[in-house]
């Protein structure tokens, strides 16, 4: 009994989905396009290590939680103590926080 290996992307659909990520077409435009689920494209386009997740780059913050609450207060005339407890929030909240105070 020989194993037959099932292709679930076609090179056709590989260059579709490679063109397309490169030239900025969103993850789940391409699923559309190529008839796969977003998952399904993300890792392939992982499997190419072309993917970079979103996730990363949300994660780099302007300035740490306590340099945020700290502007904060200043910027409502708090002392940062009263206002400790906000370092418990995400830091993309207390970014928005920061930029409707200032």
């Amino acid at each position: 009994m020989t194993a037959t290996k099932i292709v679930n992307y076609t090179p056709e659909m590989v260059e579709t989905i490679v063109e397309g990520y490169k030239a900025g077409k969103s993850v789940e435009a391409l699923a559309e396009e190529v008839g796969r689920s977003t998952k399904s494209i993300v890792a392939k386009l992982g499997q190419l290590k072309l993917y970079k997740s979103p996730a990363k780059e949300a994660g780099k913050r302007e300035m740490k939680k306590a340099e945020m609450v700290a502007k904060i207060a200043e910027a409502i005339g708090a002392t940062e103590e009263s206002l400790e407890s906000l370092e418990k929030a995400t830091g993309p909240a207390l970014m928005a926080v920061l930029k409707a105070l200032t």
